[in-house]
């Protein structure tokens, strides 16, 4: 069997292509660290009940840290939580930060407290 080309590619996959190859080197990296950060979401089902395997990890932020690595470092560190209420607002940091120029730092404090919430909001399901 043919290995899929372009041209046999469904049609949604040739315009991921297309925008993909149009892109720098920078903004590919985001587009795959969040397409990582889906593709997780998806293995990971449904959250589970608390339990000491799932309190976030320890993992330390870098002095100096891109938003794509802090997308992959706060998944981690928090993998318990449900990725799809973070979704719209993660997209939304990220593209503020790639597209209207925010600073990294900014938008990766913010990206930390969103991540924090929706952890505190997971610990509220299991405490009623």
């Amino acid at each position: 069997m043919f290995a899929p080309t372009p041209l046999n590619l469904p049609k949604e996959q040739r315009r991921l292509l297309r925008l993909y190859g149009g892109l720098d080197d920078g903004r590919k990296a985001s587009l795959l660290a969040f397409a990582e950060f889906l593709a997780r979401q998806q293995e990971e089902g449904e959250p589970q009940e608390p339990s000491e395997a799932q309190s976030p990890r320890t993992i330390p932020r870098p002095e100096e840290e891109t938003v794509v690595a802090a997308m992959r470092r706060l998944t981690e560190t928090y993998p318990m939580i449900e990725r799809d209420a973070l979704l719209d607002p993660a997209t939304s940091l990220m593209m503020a930060h790639m597209l209207q120029g925010r600073p990294a730092a900014e938008v990766i404090d913010e990206l930390e407290a969103l991540f924090d919430e929706h952890y505190q909001l997971y610990l509220q399901k299991f405490s009623a």
